[in-house]
């Protein structure tokens, strides 16, 4: 049986300013020895660099296997080229492949005629032109722009079938959902490692947020949490970790590839679940 992998992310400031407080983050998100850290990519080229630039501090510094996340939604060929460069001069072998979001600022024209359409696009570039790790993301409750589940699954049986190892999932908070999703990409033919994304909710705000950005239905047990909780900040912190605790533990108990902590740069609650896991 191969060991479950326990991994984080963690995302670049939106302030050179604030650049201490991602390394402070990264140092002690390493003493808890995860088995990679993924960093989220920032829109526009400053950014990116950021993405870079923690993402070396982990792979180089802190010695933790780092994976960057890379979007090619606003991105040319020759972008890609150069960032790709980039990671091999730092040292980064692992990419996750992202399409991303719209920019704001992008035109309807400039969408249109953008140089990849979706993932699996990136994903062959990245398979032609470097040695990189090739991650994909993954959606149990399927993406919000696809016609179905079954489409979903399809489009991730390209990605595998184009280069991609590994997938981690879109964050989902019924593990229902994804035992379902694992029975139907194992019938597909997925054979990759399968990494379930996992985001501590400890504010009644927060599920909000997550929701829109990601398009996950809450279950009872955890609308129940907020009903009861919402209110009193100290007391939904414990109850979000606590739900997230028992979440990771039904998943290990159930055979997964890895979970992935999403993170929202807060140590202290990933290292409060890793502690609690029954591994």
């Amino acid at each position: 049986m191969n060991k479950v992998q326990i991994s984080m992310e963690i995302f670049p400031p939106k302030k050179d300013s604030e650049f201490s407080s991602a390394f402070r983050v990264a140092k002690e998100l390493a003493d808890i020895s995860p088995d990679f850290i993924s960093v989220t990519y920032g829109a526009g080229g400053s950014r990116s660099k950021s993405t870079i630039e923690i993402a070396s501090y982990i792979q180089n510094e802190l010695r933790i296997p780092a994976m960057a996340h890379l979007t090619c939604v606003g991105s040319t060929r020759e972008d890609i080229r150069r960032l790709c460069g980039e990671f091999k001069q730092h040292s980064i072998s692992n990419v996750l492949a992202l399409r991303g979001d719209r920019p704001k600022d992008m035109s309807d024209e400039q969408y249109d005629g953008r140089e990849f359409t979706y993932a699996s696009n990136l994903v062959d570039f990245l398979k032609e032109q470097t040695d990189l790790e090739i991650w994909g993301a993954c959606y149990p409750e399927k993406h919000f722009e696809s016609f179905s589940k079954e489409t979903d699954l399809m489009h991730m049986k390209e990605k595998q079938d184009r280069g991609v190892t590994q997938f981690i999932t879109q964050m989902f908070f019924d593990n229902d959902f994804f035992y379902e999703f694992r029975e139907k990409a194992a019938r597909k033919g997925i054979t990759a490692p399968i990494h379930t994304g996992i985001m501590p909710i400890t504010s009644a705000g927060q599920i909000g947020r997550s929701i829109s950005l990601s398009g996950s239905s809450v279950p009872k047990a955890l609308s129940d949490i907020i009903a009861t909780h919402g209110d009193d900040p100290e007391d939904m912190y414990k109850a979000g970790i606590d739900y997230a605790i028992r979440q990771c533990n039904d998943l290990l108990q159930n055979g997964v590839d890895g979970i992935h902590i999403y993170t929202m740069n807060k140590p202290d609650v990933a290292k409060q679940i890793v502690k609690a896991l029954t591994l």
